[in-house]
């Protein structure tokens, strides 16, 4: 839709709401960082899984946040970004024929990543209005086959954060059949409402948990392509055999610049919060008064807008239907799920954008008419 808005109206009109990074820049700190890193001469392959500044500060980090000690050398690897932190995860872990649980909708790699893994999918909906799922729907997931759930808290594209009661029965289930939960939590800092819990930290998961974060929508550097996996010696050991054949290796210098992007102090979490927080509040408020039906989300960036007010069946004809009268891209929420049926009634707004955007957007947005 990305490339649609820009072929018909050109940078100048297009507004972007698809796409989740930002058109901002990153703090000026961690752009020092990276030159520093270059002139400096991390220039050559860093170690394969993750050059060791960068590696011990994830552990500093995560090792404060979790409450107990995580070790750099036989726990943490660093990755091409979350996105191929899955798809090692999903390839160390999972054999041909396990299945997987992935709430859906979903962040569009996660069914690819089974597939491609030779294992089975099987789905579990988060419903509208709460996006919260149904226990029992669950429980009934779960079989002698199941490896692995995904778990992605906050979640995209729904903007759900997950409870620690939700997690804590996430936990029994794995520890009960004996499966790993490979959480995505790529947006653990932008949490408006609610709390971040990592499933790692609750009894019995540790052992039983690849956790996956990353450096892209904290620092605001989604191109930098700089993540990492935190898990048992075990699960890592194969992580890292399948991370090298993949890619290598993630960017030296630019590995350099986030471990010390990883030591800026508690003020630049609590402003970036308060940013993204205005942000939501603008887009959402906006939203409405356009007549979607567009609730606030507890975390991360991304709104899954109701579109049914404005007589819309169909959510890519809709999605059409904004690029050729207002020159705003979306996501159109059918590409979320394996049934596209389920996603019909939604498109997915993304807000890491200055205000101005956001604005200019919404004042495009009114133009739309309902029935």
């Amino acid at each position: 839709m990305t490339r649609l808005n820009l072929a018909l109206h050109g940078p100048e009109k297009a507004v972007n709401f698809a796409q989740g990074f930002p058109d901002f820049d990153p703090d000026s700190r961690i752009l020092d960082a990276a030159a520093q890193a270059l002139r400096e001469g991390y220039n050559q392959y860093a170690t394969t899984w993750g050059a060791p500044a960068l590696r011990a500060a994830v552990a500093r980090k995560q090792s404060a946040a979790w409450g107990h000690a995580v070790d750099p050398e036989t726990e943490v690897t660093i990755s091409c970004g979350a996105t191929e932190a899955m798809i090692a995860a999903m390839l160390a872990a999972v054999d041909p024929g396990d299945e997987v649980i992935i709430f859906e909708p979903f962040y569009e790699n996660y069914g690819p990543d089974c597939v491609i893994s030779g294992a089975v999918p099987r789905f579990v909906a988060l419903r509208p209005p709460e996006w919260s799922f149904d226990a029992d729907e669950l429980r009934a997931a779960f079989s002698a086959k199941t490896r692995a759930i995904v778990v992605n808290t906050p979640h995209n594209p729904t903007g759900k954060v997950y409870s620690k009661a939700e997690l804590e029965l996430i936990a029994r289930l794995c520890i009960e059949h004996d499966a790993i939960a490979i959480t995505d939590e790529i947006y653990e800092h932008l949490v408006y409402r609610g709390r971040h819990v990592s499933i790692a930290t609750l009894p019995g998961m540790a052992e039983r948990t690849i956790t996956i974060s990353g450096a892209s929508k904290t620092y605001s550097v989604t191109g930098w392509r700089i993540g990492w996996l935190i898990a048992p010696p075990a699960l890592t050991a194969g992580i890292r055999k399948v991370h090298d054949f993949l890619t290598v290796g993630a960017a030296h210098p630019l590995q350099i610049a986030i471990a010390q992007a990883l030591e800026l102090p508690p003020s630049f979490y609590v402003e970036l919060l308060g940013d993204y927080q205005e942000r939501r509040d603008a887009i959402v408020t906006g939203l409405q008064e356009c007549g979607f039906d567009a609730a606030m989300p507890d975390g991360a960036y991304y709104i899954m807008a109701g579109i049914s007010s404005f007589g819309a069946a169909d959510d890519v004809a809709f999605a059409r239907r904004l690029i050729t009268d207002a020159a705003v891209a979306t996501v159109p929420a059918s590409s979320f799920y394996h049934d596209p049926a389920l996603g019909r009634g939604h498109v997915r707004f993304s807000f890491p954008k200055k205000l101005e955007t956001i604005e200019r957007g919404l004042v495009a947005l009114r133009t739309i008419a309902r029935p």
